[in-house]
């Protein structure tokens, strides 16, 4: 069949041009210059970030790349303000509002990968209480550009923690899953893990997706270090099964020890990708999670001979 290819966060030849001349949306700051500057910067940061949005989805589009994981540094500390309160709102919602709209126009599907202390599934209250408020601000930027109230565009997470009790643990999770906001439970969706305690294909699959309908984001890598006893083909149809009318979208990198033939930890991802990526006959959206990031694409398509952005499958 076939697939795209994107990738996360940073474009690694606009964020190297020179400070002026940089592009990228991961301006932050620490809680000591929050404190200090206020609500005033916070605005001027998330004003740029928002305006380079548009820029990068402008050089992806030129390039052929129409998927792309947006940085959740896009809004720095957004958990201790309302976005309504910046001084800057207007402009911000603006440049969100353009962004989002050039997506639309030009086919590009823009998802979110909160990080790993987003935990649905902690017994600790502070800690999912946590988890709530920042998940639904990814909901909250998804409406703001426009995006639709579905899986295609995805805020995706992981179940957080087995905590000894795996069983246990996703179940709080799906209960958790009712706190969230309708623009953030209507996108959510969950991966597979890269240990052998954690939470396979199957795992969600019987425990999170039966139970709330989530989809599950295959991570071809992860999978080598927890199959659930399941192939790499089963397992990527177990999780295509779970998307229903939406092209599921799929997590793709290689081992950085083998790439470098370095001790590492095996699980740690390479900075590009060389092997042929099977699609086993379906059609997907692929991030590549390589840290040479779009140049990994590039550097695919290379490899493989392939011109297009969108990777036919002989």
């Amino acid at each position: 069949m076939s697939f795209r290819l994107g990738y996360a966060c940073i474009n690694q030849t606009l964020n190297t041009k020179k400070k002026k001349e940089r592009v990228t949306t991961n301006r932050s700051m620490i809680k000591r210059t929050f404190l200090e500057k206020g609500l005033p910067y916070a605005s001027e940061l998330i004003e740029k970030n928002s305006e380079d949005l548009l820029k990068i989805l402008k050089w992806n589009e030129e390039h052929g790349i129409t998927l792309y994981r947006m940085s959740s540094d896009i809004t720095p500390w957004a958990s201790e303000y309302q976005f309504e309160d910046l001084p800057g709102f207007d402009k911000i919602l603006s440049n969100f509002q353009k962004a989002g709209d050039y997506a639309k126009a030009h086919g590009h599907r823009l998802s979110f990968h909160p990080g790993a202390f987003c935990c649905l599934a902690s017994s600790n209250e502070k800690v999912v209480r946590n988890a709530v408020t920042d998940l639904n601000i990814h909901g909250k930027i998804m409406d703001m550009l426009n995006q639709p109230r579905n899986h295609n565009a995805k805020i995706n997470i992981h179940v957080g923690g087995a905590y000894g009790d795996p069983t246990s643990a996703i179940a709080r999770f799906c209960r958790n899953f009712d706190r969230l906001s309708e623009a953030t439970k209507t996108r959510l969706t969950l991966e597979n893990d890269d240990k052998k305690n954690m939470y396979s294909v199957k795992m969600l699959y019987d425990g999170a997706f039966k139970v709330t309908g989530i989809p599950i984001v295959f991570d071809y890598h992860h999978h080598k270090f927890c199959t659930g006893g399941m192939s790499e083909h089963e397992a990527l149809s177990m999780a295509a099964s779970t998307w229903g009318n939406v092209v599921p979208t799929c997590h793709y990198s290689e081992s950085r020890s083998l790439e470098k033939n370095i001790k590492c930890n095996p699980t740690a991802h390479s900075d590009y990708v060389y092997n042929k990526i099977n699609d086993y006959g379906y059609n997907l959206d692929i991030v590549l999670e390589a840290k040479a990031k779009e140049l990994a694409i590039f550097k695919y398509r290379e490899l493989h001979g392939c011109e297009n952005k969108l990777i036919k499958v002989a």
